[in-house]
């Protein structure tokens, strides 16, 4: 796509066990903003994906413009308010986050990555969220930090939105993924051990 492969070799990269291990969800950032190369990089990452029938059925949409940011994330929180599908917010404590005027849902990341797919077959969906994980090891390695915004898709894929973000409206939005440089490091979270239903 691009033809800027990342360099595991290089010296500033984790490998890519050191990523898996040490990838967790950020929602802290610096103002630095990511660059355009190195975005590039991270998608041609995202696209070495495996894919169902070599559809590749992901599309990319990056939003750096802290204006449009606020626009969306004041938009969904509206709607997620208002929503009488999402049972999570009828918590207090959650109701009262997404209430309050300077909670940012994009915690004020500086860029917005959003993984759509076209329709082009059952497993569209789950080519993406391969792709999001490549997108988000990648950006691991490079030391920039990423969380996924579950919150926002169904905001994004309204007709207003994708109007306006120039989505086709064929395309469904399915992976909105914050980037940026973390002003934390990630707390280590102990995982469960795999499951083994059966060995045969």
């Amino acid at each position: 796509m691009h033809n800027i492969p990342i360099k595991a070799t290089s010296s500033d990269t984790l490998s890519i066990i050191e990523a898996i291990y040490q990838r967790r969800a950020i929602r802290n950032f610096t103002g630095e903003k990511t660059s355009r190369e190195r975005i590039l990089q991270l998608l041609d990452a995202a696209v070495q994906a495996p894919t169902a029938m070599h559809e590749e059925p992901w599309e990319f949409l990056v939003i750096q413009g802290q204006d449009l940011l606020h626009q969306i994330s004041e938009s969904a929180k509206k709607s997620l308010v208002l929503s009488t599908t999402k049972p999570l917010l009828t918590s207090s404590a959650i109701h009262q986050r997404f209430t309050a005027t300077d909670f940012n849902i994009f915690y004020n990341a500086p860029s917005l990555i959003l993984v759509c797919a076209r329709p082009v077959g059952e497993y569209a969906s789950a080519d993406c969220w391969l792709a999001a994980e490549n997108f988000m090891l990648a950006a691991c390695a490079y030391g920039l930090a990423t969380c996924v915004i579950g919150f926002a898709v169904h905001e994004l894929n309204t007709p207003v939105w994708k109007k306006e973000l120039g989505i086709p409206e064929d395309v469904q939005v399915v992976v909105p993924i914050i980037l940026g440089v973390p002003a934390e490091r990630a707390a280590t979270v102990e995982r469960k051990k795999a499951t083994i239903l059966a060995w045969k």
